[in-house]
């Protein structure tokens, strides 16, 4: 007879479930056996706990599914939280399950409320596990499980996805007791009686405007829609922009409007600030998409969300127009049907600015390599793009690691860029890359390219031995602008001096390079213009390698969205098309009188 963990292996893998990210523990070594011996799920064993959260997200966004973090009792669980709530943040699916102390020895089942502890590095896993997970549940006797597996991993994938929690007692996962688990039960998408009426106000006003815009989020990739999208955007000739899932569009793209936000395009600004209809699909407006500011955000625009979470239409911060609660995939569909029967006017003018604008204010002509001056960090970051493969992916960490290639990326149809954003954790990179390289690829042969900081990586070093171990075909690239640059800008602009960011002011970090090596890695250190050709060389070859790439440590984002504060200490944020470097009020004003100028023809 298997045991309740041998049976769980064997569910997870008949659910299609392939993928494991675990660092073992006496608390889960019935589920450690039963998962890392079963033929159908491929474990990977990592440094810590965090990074396998992490891996597992990394893992999910490429392969479209969900993979399985395995963790053990009280500490082990703990130390995944922010790899978790990352997740939770940004719509991920993921199924967390771990070990817990014997029934015996756990306060869960002991009326004991003033007692810290009772088992063996015990843990409140799950009341720790329920704010960011979409349930969290306690498993109270084998029979349990026949309901609360096939119901946490329906929960995962549908709606608004998100992770998971199943806490197993070990004298629960070593039970042989005979259960019967039957198949998730998937539900189907919402078609919501309304939708179809949002979709012909929506049509209603497309036939009026003259400057539309869609801006497509995560939700877009997350339903499935990245191809209805793209016909949405072919059938209308409405320019499309991108919400942090910039992979939604080639950069190449006729109708690219850019990616708008804080640390954004300036392109994209103007043409969000520029449209006059706004439809946002499968974004939920987060701050840094917005800014503080959201008032003004897509100030002459009348403004659609279109979010499968009502808390998200809900929340204060922009105020759409039209809210409309409902999957980005139904939405899109719905629409596309519609508008078979309607005739909208050509978006050619408006499509062809925003063209314009984009070629005009690309980042890429504020920042030039200066002869024997330290590397421009934006300049090797479009060296790097301009020479990645048609299926590479791109794996960003947080700070300089994300915001350089959202503003310098061009991507071909085929290659994926992401980050975490809503909890944009340092220590993200490597492990969501070593997750990606996993997604569905046997054979090794998709690279990522890893963009990480300093500062970042020194949060889960430890696994470059994973990937050494591994073998998988992951390049990392390291800005190494020797501190938390974010950090430094941020005290700078409101304080005039550094705490705690740079090595002058108590932070410093190791080679990388040497670190890399002593992990049995092959990395080269990247310091001045002659060097770049070694760079152009190693980005020709697999991974795994680590590029130390040394850069300007004085280099600023640019442009960004720069906010000050008053003589009476609030908060002053300028609007998203106004980024610095500021330019002159007769630019902004001449850039906004060329887009009113715009018509739509009949």
């Amino acid at each position: 007879m298997k045991t309740v963990a041998e049976q769980i292996a064997d569910w997870l893998a008949s659910q299609g479930i392939e993928q494991v990210f675990t660092v073992t523990g006496g608390g889960s070594m019935f589920l450690n056996q039963a998962l890392g011996a079963h033929p159908g799920l491929r474990c990977t064993f990592m440094h810590h706990e965090q990074a396998c959260a992490m891996a597992a997200e990394g893992y999910a966004r490429i392969a479209g599914k969900p993979a399985v973090v395995m963790l053990t009792t009280g500490p082990g669980s703990i130390n995944a939280f922010n790899g978790v709530y990352g997740a939770f943040t940004d719509s991920i699916p993921m199924l967390v399950i771990s070990g817990q102390v014997k029934r015996e020895t756990c306060l869960s089942f002991h009326d004991l409320p003033n007692l810290r502890q009772l088992g063996d590095q015990e843990g409140p896993t799950v009341a720790m596990a329920v704010p960011i997970c979409k349930s969290a549940t306690l498993i109270r006797d084998a029979a349990h499980v026949q309901t609360a597996l096939p119901q946490a991993y329906a929960l995962a994938i549908s709606g608004r996805p998100g992770p998971v929690w199943l806490d197993i007692p070990l004298d629960v996962q070593s039970s042989k007791e005979a259960l019967t688990i039957p198949t998730a039960a998937i539900a189907d998408r919402q078609q919501l009686a309304n939708v179809e009426e949002a979709c012909l106000e929506i049509i209603l006003r497309l036939q009026k405007a003259h400057r539309p815009l869609i801006l497509g989020g995560t939700g877009v990739r997350l339903a499935g829609a990245t191809t209805l999208l793209r016909q949405l955007v072919d059938d209308t000739g409405i320019p499309l922009a991108t919400a942090w899932t910039h992979d939604l569009i080639a950069s190449d793209h006729p109708l690219f409007a850019g990616r708008p936000g804080t640390i954004g395009t300036r392109s994209g600004n103007f043409c969000l600030q520029n449209a006059d209809v706004v439809l946002v699909i499968g974004s939920r407006l987060n701050i840094r998409q917005t800014s503080y500011n959201w008032d003004s955000f897509g100030k002459n625009a009348w403004i659609v969300q279109v979010d499968v979470d009502a808390a998200e239409l809900a929340k204060p911060g922009v105020q759409a127009d039209l809210k409309v609660q409902v999957d980005a995939e139904v939405f899109i569909r719905t629409l596309r049907t519609l508008l078979a029967q309607h005739r909208l006017p050509s978006f050619s003018a408006w499509g062809a600015w925003c063209r314009d604008i984009g070629e005009r204010y690309h980042a890429r002509s504020e920042h030039q390599q200066i002869p024997g001056a330290p590397l421009n960090p934006y300049v090797v970051v479009d060296r790097i793009f301009r020479q990645m493969r048609d299926d590479d992916v791109a794996a960003c960490g947080n700070a300089s690691a994300c915001i350089l290639p959202f503003q310098m990326a061009h991507l071909t149809a085929n290659q994926r860029l992401f980050s975490n954003s809503g909890s944009a954790s340092m220590g993200y990179d490597l492990p969501s890359a070593i997750g990606a390289s996993f997604a569905g690829h046997e054979d090794n042969k998709r690279r990522v390219i890893c963009f990480a900081g300093d500062g970042s990586l020194q949060m889960n070093i430890q696994e470059l031995q994973t990937l050494k171990t591994t073998g998988r075909n992951v390049v990392i690239v390291v800005l190494n602008n020797a501190g938390y640059l974010s950090i430094w800008q941020t005290h700078e602009n409101f304080f005039g001096r550094v705490i705690g960011a740079t090595p002058v002011s108590g932070v410093d970090f190791p080679d990388f390079e040497a670190v890399a090596k002593a992990y049995g890695i092959k990395a080269a250190t990247i310091r001045t213009e002659a060097d770049l050709l070694l760079l152009d060389a190693l980005l020709q070859e697999d991974g795994p390698v680590l590029l130390n790439v040394v850069v300007d440590p004085r280099q600023e984002f640019a442009p960004r969205i720069k906010s000050r504060v008053d003589e009476n200490g609030k908060f002053i944020t300028p609007e998203l098309d106004d980024m610095h470097p500021f330019l002159s009020p007769v630019e902004l004003r001449a850039v906004a009188d060329s887009a009113l100028a715009i018509r739509a023809n009949a």
